[in-house]
């Protein structure tokens, strides 16, 4: 299939070109059928004709002996292939050796039977014409016409029994080369007026589909672009028309969403933070620890279900950003705050990313290893075309078949994961979707030494 085009005109062209081989294939079958059908009735009707009349007309008689073909001339006038003899041949004038048409001996059998002439054997042959034949200057013009154009001359000769052997040649043409050749110059005059239009209509059509398909592809709801400019056929306009207006009403639902989330998080920020006051006033030192850590945890997971929703209107741009400062910074910050995190420093490199979105997305890998692993090892490798950010940790890992699970929001892997570590199940969601939208991913892989590797792939 590699060689079959991916495009819409490329296809259309392939289609076009495939029914216009198969349809002349055909035409070719039926035109090579007839021209060696009426080929056949040329040579079998005349020589069929004329046997019929010398065999029943008053000449066919043996009281005259026929020639001696051993003191005839194999040219001229005393040759069996100049003209039907008024008497037959004793013998076969054909040489052995030459080669024969069945078709042709069949058809002239069945053509004299159905005369009523008495037929025993029928034997042709095909010799090539010499250019030196002297038969040729004694030719009449109409005959010298036909034997000009040939290459090679049928040699006919029939037995009737009790009577001897008729004689007969006809130039012949066994080469279907010239038909053939009008048939490839037709095909191609057909291929260059039926493929050309066929081009430049699909060509027509494919390019407002094209610009549709950037729209779609570039299409984020956060960005200001215009409406696509309808052009092309009526269902293609009808098409981008139908876009236009979904990309509006879809702008309109993400709107609407973030006005209504940003709602959310005001009323629920706004009793989380009476609470926090209130709970100055519990005297118990342990229940007010507690109960601060309840609220900045319910604050946390607010901040991230927020993030999560929002994650397809960002509201930073993409910078161009170092990203071994940026990792090493996050690592800091988990320095700062005493937990065992080390990351292995490399050269500056430069990419163009949302650095907070970024910068959250690797601080949530780092903070689950800590809690699950012990500890976060934190590497940046690159090549060509990407660039690596890996996060190992020491912890018992998650049984493969349950690590496509862990990217969905709200999920737990309970058998390695302690619910007293706190959380509810959307960091790696919420890194995924952050790396995803900066068309990258994560996988998560167990090492064999122990421990997890947590490794985003960035594109350069």
């Amino acid at each position: 299939m590699r060689l079959w085009p991916r495009n819409l005109p490329g296809q259309m062209a392939v289609l076009v070109a495939i029914a216009l081989f198969v349809a002349q294939a055909i035409n070719f079958g039926l035109t090579l059928r007839d021209r060696q059908a009426f080929r056949l009735e040329q040579t079998v009707g005349p020589v069929a004709a004329r046997i019929v009349d010398a065999a029943q007309g008053p000449r066919n008689s043996r009281n005259q002996p026929p020639p001696d073909l051993s003191t005839a001339p194999p040219l001229g006038d005393e040759s069996p292939w100049d003209r039907f003899r008024a008497h037959p041949w004793e013998k076969n004038p054909i040489e052995a050796g030459l080669r024969r048409r069945p078709d042709i001996e069949e058809a002239l059998r069945a053509r004299l039977v159905e005369a009523g002439v008495p037929v025993g054997r029928v034997i042709t042959g095909i010799r090539p014409i010499r250019s030196d034949d002297p038969r040729f200057a004694k030719m009449s013009r109409v005959r010298a016409q036909r034997y000009r154009f040939a290459r090679d001359e049928l040699l006919i000769a029939i037995e009737q029994p009790k009577v001897g052997w008729w004689a007969s040649a006809v130039p012949w043409q066994d080469s279907d080369w010239p038909i053939i050749s009008r048939l490839i110059g037709q095909t191609l005059v057909l291929y260059a007026i039926v493929l050309l239009p066929v081009l430049l209509t699909t060509r027509r059509i494919a390019q407002p589909l094209r610009s549709l398909a950037k729209a779609a592809q570039r299409f984020h709801p956060g960005e200001a672009d215009g409406p696509i400019t309808e052009s092309g056929p009526h269902d293609v306009r009808t098409l981008i028309t139908a876009f236009n207006e979904l990309r509006t009403r879809v702008t309109a639902m993400l709107e609407e969403k973030d006005r209504m989330l940003g709602a959310i998080g005001h009323d629920l920020r706004t009793p989380l933070a009476a609470l926090r006051v209130r709970i100055e006033s519990v005297e118990d030192d342990d229940d007010r620890t507690r109960m601060a850590d309840t609220i900045d945890e319910m604050n946390r997971t607010l901040d991230d279900i927020l993030s999560l929703a929002r994650l397809g209107r960002p509201s930073e741009q993409a910078t161009e950003v170092d990203l071994a400062a940026l990792v090493d910074a996050v690592v800091e910050d988990f320095r700062d705050l005493g937990m065992p995190v080390e990351f292995t420093e490399v050269e500056r490199l430069t990419m163009h990313i949302r650095p907070s979105l970024m910068r959250r997305a690797i601080r949530n890998l780092i903070e689950n290893s800590v809690k699950y692993g012990g500890r976060a090892d934190v590497f940046l490798r690159s090549d060509a075309k990407t660039v690596e950010i890996v996060v190992c940790d020491n912890g018992p890992g998650i049984p493969p078949d349950r690590i496509p699970e862990v990217f969905e929001a709200f999920t737990r892997i309970e058998g390695s994961r302690n619910k007293e570590t706190g959380g509810i199940g959307l960091g790696l969601a919420l890194a995924r979707a952050i790396v995803r939208e900066a068309r990258g991913d994560i996988r998560l892989e167990n090492r064999p030494e122990g421990g997890l590797a947590a490794t985003i792939t960035l594109p350069r």
